[in-house]
């Protein structure tokens, strides 16, 4: 017999109860933990998370099944004393009736057992034995889920034992021996459950699916429940009329809108980079008739770019240092500081000397970051932006030696 009577077996629906202070305890982490001779906190098991709430003016944070010696309460705040009387106080429910009405769709609809379900802060998730899915399969199963939902089916509590249970049409076997609690939705499931119930389907409110993904040989289903139900379509209307209100049309229209905007985008992007090749290309000459006007340039030495541009994005910078690497024995050292990232190019000509992979390497050591590639063409950067100038100066030094005669 366990130490704590578990109140919400038979009343899944009761928030709030008195009740009597039997321990306390501190928990490894150094978490205080108090049993109670009664509670209507469910603690965590089968993939269902524990209640919270309130015992006085304590906060409870979680709840732990240690089976005889009852349900540990992990608390922040006042301490009760044993045998004191404490009020406590459930959050509202986070409970798993529409578990068994969804699994029991998917089963009646392409017997497609449920494999393993989890209760997460934002949403449900439920993992199925369902073949070839698609959204109009999926879109069947919660139809049908939503209908016993709506039609206020009446949700039974049954104590069996293992003999008995064997000669009843039980959707999934027991996992365990002796004594069952059964739950049972009238005319649609009957199954071993020792969590907690509503009193009726239409309590569940409604269910939504999400999304509905492949994962590990199953099909893995997000989807919410109730009130989380109300609060996601919130959300996504809001999102919804805020994108249609910048494509100035209609919510129904935004996704074909979009999507035009998108391939049009693309368009754009691909036209822009041919432009900005050719860009690099006569930027690429400019600068290396001023860097040779500004040191008097004298073959065959190798002309040595250096430069730190603002805001340049990664691919503008290689197309730059390509472009360069199309004259003779040019090496160029360029970097931008690229948002909150530094980035690096370092590359030279085919008959440029150097081995730009080395440098980079050591260059990014300096940004906190990683880089590397090819002995005539190396990208990379890091996170410390501020040290960018340094580290093209140090690049440009220890390049300056190598050569030096």
């Amino acid at each position: 017999m366990s130490a704590t009577e578990r109140l919400y077996y038979n009343d899944s629906r009761l928030l709030e109860f008195d009740a009597r202070v039997i321990g306390v305890s501190q928990r490894d982490d150094g978490a205080v933990a108090i049993t109670l001779d009664r509670t209507a906190f469910y603690p965590t098991g089968g993939g269902q998370p524990s209640d919270t709430g309130t015992l006085g003016e304590a906060r409870v944070i979680d709840c732990i099944d240690v089976e005889d010696e009852g349900v540990l309460h992990v608390i922040q705040g006042p301490v009760p004393d044993v045998d004191d009387t404490v009020h406590g106080k459930v959050d509202w429910l986070r409970r798993l009736d529409h578990m068994h009405i969804l699994s029991a769709a998917f089963v009646r609809l392409f017997a497609a057992p449920t494999h393993s379900f989890r209760v997460l802060e934002d949403e449900c998730e439920i993992d199925l034995a369902l073949d070839d899915p698609t959204d109009e399969r999926v879109d069947q199963a919660f139809d049908l889920a939503n209908q016993i939902i709506w039609e206020c089916r009446p949700i039974q509590i049954r104590q069996v034992t293992t003999q008995e249970a064997a000669s009843l049409p039980l959707r999934k076997e027991p996992a365990r021996a002796g004594e069952l609690r059964l739950i049972e939705i009238d005319e649609f499931d009957l199954t071993p459950c020792g969590g907690t119930h509503a009193k009726s389907t239409g309590e569940v409110g409604v269910i939504a699916v999400r999304s509905w993904e492949r994962a590990k040989g199953l099909t893995r289903i997000q989807f919410m429940a109730g009130i989380r139900v109300l609060s996601d379509y919130r959300r996504a209307n809001r999102t919804a009329r805020a994108v249609a209100e910048l494509l100035s049309a209609g919510r129904e229209d935004s996704p074909a809108l979009l999507k035009k905007l998108i391939e049009e985008n693309k368009k754009l992007t691909r036209r822009v980079r041919d432009l900005d090749e050719v860009a690099c290309r006569v930027e690429a000459e400019q600068i290396l008739r001023e860097s040779r006007l500004e040191t008097g340039y004298r073959p065959p030495d190798p002309t040595i770019i250096a430069k730190v541009f603002d805001d340049r994005h990664a691919d503008s910078l290689k197309l730059l240092a390509l472009a360069l690497m199309t004259h003779p024995n040019v090496v160029a050292l360029l970097g931008s500081r690229d948002g909150e990232t530094a980035r690096l190019v370092f590359a030279r000509s085919p008959d440029g000397p150097g081995d730009m992979n080395a440098l980079m390497k050591e260059a990014c050591v300096m940004l906190d970051g990683r880089g590397g590639g090819k002995i005539d063409l190396a990208q990379g950067g890091g996170r410390k932006i501020e040290k960018l100038e340094e580290a093209i100066d140090s690049a440009y030094r220890e390049f300056s030696g190598i050569i030096a005669p």
